[in-house]
């Protein structure tokens, strides 16, 4: 896609001019952006809350997390320098709305979750979606499936969420991963955890999450080899297969993001994660989802700002491909 901006016909539609309105009114989308109905024909990018928390295991709350980081992508500013692109110029950008999603029936949550995905991905090439709890990047990966095949996925978490149920339930926050392994979704050897730590159950649980061909990348292996390593070693596991994200913000120490259902001390910093994420400009990423942001253990919005910014990231990479 092209760095330019389109020609004034089909000029994306962006959100009010920051310089009249500030940023603090305006509507109550993602940046502030148009809704998808408010756009004749297709967008390129649509942001979708999944206000779903019932597969969490510890605190719940992120049934909040859409209007949350709705609420801190206001700051967000048209112009990336560091990736030299606007996200919103060169491409159209809407704000699908939410999803209704059942908060008592996880299984029939997630097939409302597919659905609603599946209909707005028939607007639009790209979604990103905004949780929410894990669980819901199992329908999300169902979709991208379909549209593009077995896709490459880089998961930044503190945790594999690869277990394989939990109190005998098979769609939860911490299994969505295995489920798609199981269900043929994921390419074969070409996952990625970034930034896991903390206690586990057992030495098995990092043996399974081997056997079912992940790599693990940890928080102490970044502190000592850095970013730039981090970003070369997930390239080359990923290749040039399609690519989907999905973002935790657990993955962040609890100091940059305390607004999260299972925090664990020594994540990254914020600016660890945008460097390991801008990083990835170039590859060819197909979906992405921003989850587990739970407002009511935030303080000062660190952490609804630090997961906007990260679909803000995102937004960078899909106007650079």
């Amino acid at each position: 896609m092209s760095e330019e901006p389109r020609s004034p016909e089909h000029a994306p539609i962006g959100p009010p001019d920051a310089k009249v309105y500030p940023r603090f009114s305006g509507p109550d989308t993602f940046a502030r952006l148009p809704r998808l109905d408010d756009v004749p024909g297709s967008a390129d990018v649509a942001l979708l809350g999944v206000p779903f928390d019932a597969g969490t295991s510890y605190r719940p709350g992120a049934r909040f997390g859409p209007a949350g980081i709705r609420a801190g992508s206001k700051l967000l500013r048209p112009y990336h320098p560091e990736l030299a692109v606007s996200p919103w110029l060169s491409q159209q950008v809407v704000d699908a709305g939410d999803v209704g999603a059942n908060p008592f029936d996880i299984a029939e949550a997630v097939g409302q979750i597919e659905a609603a995905a599946r209909s707005v991905l028939e607007r639009a090439e790209r979604l990103i979606a905004l949780g929410g709890d894990h669980t819901i990047a199992l329908p999300l990966l169902r979709v991208t499936k379909e549209r593009h095949g077995p896709v490459a996925l880089v998961h930044f978490d503190a945790h594999p969420d690869t277990w394989d149920t939990y109190f005998g339930a098979p769609f939860t926050h911490g299994t969505p991963f295995r489920r798609a392994v199981e269900e043929g979704l994921l390419a074969p050897g070409r996952g990625a955890h970034v930034g896991l730590r903390g206690p586990l159950y057992a030495q098995r649980d990092l043996d399974d999450d081997r056997a079912l061909g992940f790599s693990a990348i940890t928080t102490a292996h970044i502190a000592r080899v850095g970013t730039d390593e981090v970003v070369d070693r997930i390239r080359q596991r990923v290749g040039n297969l399609p690519v989907y994200l999905s973002i935790d913000v657990d993955v962040l120490d609890p100091a940059h993001a305390p607004g999260t259902g299972t925090p664990e001390p020594g994540g990254l910093t914020t600016r660890e994660l945008q460097t390991i994420v801008r990083g990835l400009v170039g590859l060819d990423v197909v979906g992405a989802d921003v989850v587990e942001v739970a407002p009511a253990y935030d303080h000062a919005e660190l952490t609804s700002l630090a997961a906007a910014n990260m679909a803000y990231e995102i937004l960078g990479l899909l106007a650079r491909r």
